[in-house]
């Protein structure tokens, strides 16, 4: 049968075609549901690091196959969820989900993973008894030695602090940072000293009549330091370093 000149012909209401996704997929009910998020987010917000459900899923719509277009059914949810809700079936999915991703982009990811985290390392740890650091080459071959495997439910920072503890039973490896002295006039001491603290490991602090505390730091925070007390006091508050490689405490659970 023959379609006249003017006829439309549309693509069924219960289709919807995207582009560049990343799928999650889940076997529910003894059926397979997907979801259609953008690429390198779904990890990060496993890991917590993305919180924003926007950044995430391409389309809050649960479907039985992304790639044809095709949508969930409502009773099909209903039978398998308990729920229509599309949202709380979207969370599920993405928690519980598997992330559907080729050999050669799974290598790929897992190799920048690697790279970060003994990049992380580097920056944050020296070599006790030279008071060097270790290059990434270094770190990175330590942690074949180890055969460190990566767990997808951490970010690279908490997954960098699993790696410090590892390497000290095989390496001479300890945390380092900066040591600074940190002067605020008076006038402006209380209401600053709150915004630095929380970056610093306060040693000591004196008033004369001005704040002047000493202590460590990430290095990565001089910068954020100096703006935070530069600015406000039109110049007048300074941070001095006092040494670029301080052992710091291994025992700390965080990276700052």
């Amino acid at each position: 049968m023959s379609r006249s000149g003017g006829a439309r012909i549309n693509t069924p209401t219960n289709q919807i075609r995207l582009t560049n996704v990343a799928i999650v997929r889940m076997k529910k009910g003894g059926k397979r549901f997907e979801i259609a998020c953008y690429r390198n987010k779904v990890l990060s917000w496993r890991q917590k690091v993305e919180k924003d459900l926007d950044e995430v899923l391409q389309s809050e719509t649960v479907f039985t196959n992304v790639s044809k277009g095709q949508v969930a059914k409502k009773e099909e949810l209903m039978k398998s969820f308990g729920s229509d809700d599309q949202k709380k079936i979207c969370l599920e999915i993405l928690e519980k989900g598997e992330l559907q991703v080729s050999d050669k982009e799974r290598q790929a990811n897992q190799e920048s993973s690697l790279k970060e985290i003994a990049c992380i390392v580097s920056e944050k740890c020296i070599n006790p008894e030279t008071q060097t650091p270790y290059t990434v080459a270094m770190i990175e071959n330590a942690m074949k030695d180890l055969h460190f495997s990566l767990n997808p439910k951490r970010n690279n920072k908490q997954q960098a602090l699993q790696v410090i503890k590892q390497l000290q039973e095989t390496i001479p490896i300890q945390r380092a940072q900066m040591k600074i002295n940190v002067t605020i006039p008076s006038k402006e001491a209380k209401k600053l000293k709150e915004k630095i603290t929380p970056l610093m490991k306060v040693e000591s602090e004196s008033f004369d009549p001005d704040l002047n505390m000493v202590g460590l730091i990430d290095p990565g925070h001089y910068r954020t330091i100096e703006e935070l007390i530069i600015g406000p006091t039109k110049g007048r508050a300074k941070v001095e370093v006092m040494s670029l490689k301080e052992i710091s405490d291994t025992g700390s659970d965080s990276l700052i």
